[in-house]
């Protein structure tokens, strides 16, 4: 598969950084970066992330090292095709809009009673933003700039919820 055929997703994109920042990593290694990370505020199964690599490298943008012993796991590497991908993307402007899966709206939305519902996602917002804050701050710019945007989401969050919970309580 040629880099000019192969489609690049998000998913290929988050790989592609993982690699970048990890280098060489297993399906695995990529996984448990993305828990820590990338999944805080991009959703992604992470089955994805054991079958995007050979996609990847089958593309020339990864290599890829099979072990000769034990587990035989496989090892990824970013290629300088990949890194050239991962710079044109990096680099080329967005204006998208933002992506919102939030089962806590949909359900909202659909009728369920927002009393409990506002009390659950308080709950779980406010966990997740005293998350965000214990974070170290000594972090590279983007991820600092990342996690702040973060902080600020689930204080909206926050916010938001607590408006609903009062709102039904009256």
């Amino acid at each position: 598969m040629a880099v000019s055929t192969v489609r690049l997703t998000s998913t290929s994109y988050v790989v592609l950084g993982l690699l970048e920042r990890l280098g060489p990593a297993t399906p695995y290694d990529l996984k448990r970066a993305a828990q820590l990370g990338v999944s805080n505020f991009w959703s992604l199964p992470h089955a994805q992330l054991y079958v995007e690599p050979a996609r990847l490298a089958a593309a020339g943008l990864l290599s890829e090292r099979q072990e000769q012993r034990g587990r035989r796991r496989k090892r990824y590497t970013l290629s300088d095709r990949g890194r050239r991908a991962l710079d044109e993307w990096r680099t080329t402007p967005t204006a998208e809009p933002t992506e919102l899966r939030d089962p806590g709206l949909l359900k909202l939305f659909f009728g369920a009673p927002p009393g409990p519902l506002a009390e659950a996602q308080l709950q779980a917002h406010r966990a997740q933003l005293d998350s965000y804050k214990k974070r170290p701050t000594d972090l590279p710019q983007g991820v600092r700039l990342a996690l702040q945007a973060g902080i600020g989401h689930e204080r909206e969050w926050t916010r938001f919820w607590a408006r609903v919970a009062n709102e039904a309580q009256r």
